[in-house]
């Protein structure tokens, strides 16, 4: 009985090893995807460090871009709200004197002005500064139809009616 029962408990641990393998490897795979969007730009020291600020006033802006972002492979380190909601357009600003970085960021988001202003107190790359009459471009995974994976925990963050 004792043999049966170390043998029972040797094929449940391996088991168990086995799917939690692979579950995390499965994080990485997607079905039907290709590979995986670049991490950084040629050239580029690593991953491109950006910060979403929403400076129009929109609820959500900053959490909509920023989801934009990471699914093109961009390390968005902070979003949040800017210190104030008085701009009237949206902004890209290239902080280490990298405009090809700064461009990038805002072909993703269908932003138009790009501005270089370095600054290397920030440990960051890039900064967007979302105005108003920002959108996000295409439509978001859940509208077109596309669920997100099994792993990815924005599938439990409700969103909130903006009427």
């Amino acid at each position: 009985m004792g043999q049966r029962l170390r043998n029972l408990v040797l094929v449940v641990v391996l088991a168990s090893a086995g799917i939690l393998l692979g579950s995390s490897l499965a994080q990485w795979w997607e079905p039907g995807a290709g590979p995986p969007p670049p991490s950084a730009l040629p050239g580029a020291p690593g991953r491109v460090k950006v910060e979403v600020l929403n400076a129009g006033g929109q609820p959500g802006m900053a959490r909509e871009a920023t989801w934009t972002l990471r699914d093109r492979g961009f390390d968005v380190v902070y979003y949040g709200n800017a210190e104030s909601f008085t701009q009237d357009s949206s902004v890209v600003m290239d902080r280490v004197g990298r405009p090809d970085l700064a461009r990038s960021v805002a072909g993703v988001l269908g932003i138009r002005t790009v501005r270089s202003e370095p600054d290397s107190s920030l440990y960051l790359d890039v900064t967007v500064r979302l105005g108003p009459e920002w959108i996000r471009p295409g439509p978001s995974r859940e509208e077109a139809g596309g669920r997100l994976p099994w792993w990815d925990l924005r599938r439990f963050i409700r969103r909130l009616d903006p009427s």
